[in-house]
């Protein structure tokens, strides 16, 4: 039985998705993870896939009625955003003027915040987002801690915050991003979203284990799903990666992942009583020689944020060829995860 729905509004260059949980309607409520893309691209999409919004029938002669743009966007309850870079709060900002009814939550990371507190100074922009709720904003910031909570964001959904590097520019601080772990209240189910991201291997701040680590004893019964970017094919040097990862590196990333599951269910047995005959000491989680084969037989990983083919090299989508080279890099190791490429206007049932 899937936990969760996720339309996809937007994959690429201006990332943006929707959530809520199975068994509920759209119009109940709708989480917004990033919001690249914004009312025009959702417009494209519900001529495209009318079905999705529509409320059902109440009998089979009557035809269920499409929403619009706006309707659907006035059903989001809150906006999860991962990192404020443009292409993550592009719609979010776009949209503001059109917002309908109270002012919604925005929620992130103090540091996301306050960039996104800029854009909405009066200059840029107008100043149509407050730290407090106020009649005249269309959103009020409410920041998210980086620690071991779950907080409601919903009546039935909950997230924890992690933190992401997103690359280091020359002379400047890293770029801060974030990943959030989505827990359906009632189920305890969750689904693993994250921001950009860079290889730990090449980062000046690496935090990716920490992230890893803590999915790792929920794999695959309580997580089986995680969203994360690739946004280059394979081929592009380190150098020119800017803070995103690559076929090899994402692999490499779920093979740190898959140890971190044999190791959480090592521990688990481990802890399993006094009566168990106790094991020989495993290796290390970072020693390649560790048996990571099907330990993530059950998880989906989709891959997201894949950066447009504007050279021409391929010949098939862009998303199609790099998610291609993920899963080869992955089916060679044996590490049992499914590979997913996400596009635009897909509906996925994300469940445990």
């Amino acid at each position: 039985m899937a936990t969760f729905d996720v339309f996809v509004v937007g994959s690429g260059g201006g990332p943006s998705y929707f959530l809520k949980p199975s068994g509920s309607s759209w119009q109940d409520g709708i989480i917004a993870l990033d919001a690249g893309s914004g009312l025009g691209a959702l417009n494209r999409l519900l001529t495209a896939h009318p079905e999705v919004f529509a409320p059902p029938s109440d009998t089979e002669e009557d035809a269920p009625t499409t929403p619009t743009a706006a309707q659907v966007n006035s059903w989001i309850q809150c906006y999860l955003i991962t990192h404020p870079h443009l292409d993550h709060i592009n719609g979010l900002v776009l949209s503001a003027g059109s917002a309908k009814g109270p002012s919604k939550p925005v929620r992130g990371t103090q540091e996301t915040l306050e960039v996104i507190a800029d854009v909405f100074a009066g200059k840029l922009w107008p100043a149509l987002a407050s730290w407090t709720e106020t009649p005249n904003a269309a959103y009020h910031l409410s920041p998210l801690l980086l620690d071991d909570d779950y907080v409601p964001v919903t009546d039935s959904i909950s997230v924890r915050t992690f933190p992401l590097s997103h690359g280091t520019p020359p002379d400047a601080p890293t770029y801060a991003s974030s990943a959030f772990a989505l827990r359906h209240i009632p189920s305890s189910r969750e689904l693993l979203f994250l921001g950009d991201v860079e290889p730990d291997a090449v980062a000046t701040e690496p935090q990716n284990s920490a992230l890893w680590r803590a999915a790792a004893p929920k794999i695959p019964h309580a997580l089986s799903a995680v969203f994360i970017e690739c946004s280059w094919p394979e081929g592009r040097a380190d150098a020119l990666l800017y803070g995103h990862l690559s076929p090899a590196h994402l692999a490499d990333e779920l093979a740190v992942l898959a140890r971190e599951v044999v190791a959480a269910r090592e521990r688990a047995q481990a802890d399993g009583g006094a009566d168990q005959p106790r094991k020989r000491r495993r290796k290390g989680v970072s020693d390649p020689e560790v048996d990571v084969r099907g330990a993530l037989a059950g998880l989906r990983v989709f891959i997201t944020h894949c950066k447009d083919d504007l050279q021409g090299v391929y010949d098939r989508p862009i998303h199609e060829v790099i998610a291609g080279q993920v899963r080869e890099l992955v089916e060679e190791r044996e590490l049992g995860a499914q590979i997913v490429a996400v596009e635009q206007g897909m509906l996925i049932c994300a469940s445990p």
